[in-house]
């Protein structure tokens, strides 16, 4: 064993507190796990998260991510208790919300199976996701304005991407919850599956895709990323660069002669 492989195992063999990790084949699933509070999402839930997320971004035997909560809850937003005796000033210094970046950081698909309420930094934290596969009792939403404040993690930024200015507008405007039904229609969501068979569909996703190039699957999640930092001009360049590069590993050489040779393709990832 290497002294990568070696790290890789002690990371996502760890003990946590508030989520819970396990692996099937190529799939890493992670649960979140605060069920007293409707998995409320604190400090310590975050760096655990974003612990085994890099843990299992650094394990070349998963090549996707499931991240999911509970029945009744996905998220159901931040953990107000620990933030409500805050000072512009001490949650600037504290600056709890860049641990949200490493997630935003890992390289390999993430999809989010939600069921329940995904509210304020739950509804952030499944948008951080690539992809959100639903349950019929799924609720999105962005409540902050009822308290005050606005979204922190990104909502005002990735909800408008993802539904357009006038929905984003209204929603977080208003703080109404959007149930899984209006999420699909505005593009919200990926597919509504009954609530038993959320994991199951989420894991039937998350096996089609694991059956990919890892070096294609990262190149293309960073490419659809891109549209989100850079004008049309610069996400191209780096859509036509990543697509050259691609010609220089075994996965390409390997899948068009697969598909020549009319047979699955055997990927590697180098």
């Amino acid at each position: 064993m290497t002294v990568k492989e070696r790290e890789v195992k002690e990371m996502t063999s760890a003990t946590y507190n508030n989520i819970k990790t396990e692996v099937e084949g190529a799939i890493a699933i992670v649960s979140l796990n605060r069920p007293q509070v409707l998995n409320a999402l604190n400090h310590e839930l975050m760096q655990e998260l974003a612990d085994a997320m890099e843990a299992f971004d650094a394990d070349d035997k998963v090549r996707v991510i499931i991240l999911t909560g509970s029945e009744r809850a996905f998220a159901a937003g931040a953990d107000i208790k620990e933030m409500c005796d805050e000072s512009a000033v001490s949650i600037l210094l504290k600056d709890n919300l860049a641990t949200w970046d490493r997630i935003r950081f890992v390289k390999k698909p993430i999809i989010a199976a939600v069921s329940g309420f995904a509210l304020g930094g739950g509804c952030e934290l499944a948008m951080t996701c690539d992809m959100i596969i639903a349950s019929e009792t799924a609720q999105f939403g962005q409540p902050e304005i009822n308290i005050g404040v606005i979204p922190g993690a990104g909502g005002t930024q990735r909800l408008t991407r993802a539904v357009g200015k006038a929905k984003a507008m209204e929603i977080i405007l208003t703080g109404r919850p959007v149930s899984a039904q209006e999420a699909l229609q505005m593009g919200l969501v990926n597919k509504i599956v009954p609530v038993e068979l959320l994991l199951d569909e989420a894991k039937s996703l998350a096996k089609e895709i694991a059956k990919k190039s890892p070096l294609a699957l990262r190149m293309a999640k960073e490419s659809v990323l891109k549209t989100y930092d850079a004008t049309l001009t610069e996400g191209l360049n780096f859509e036509r660069k990543s697509f050259y590069m691609l010609f220089a590993s075994e996965d390409q050489k390997e899948g068009m002669k697969a598909f020549m040779e009319k047979r699955p393709a055997n990927f590697v990832g180098r």
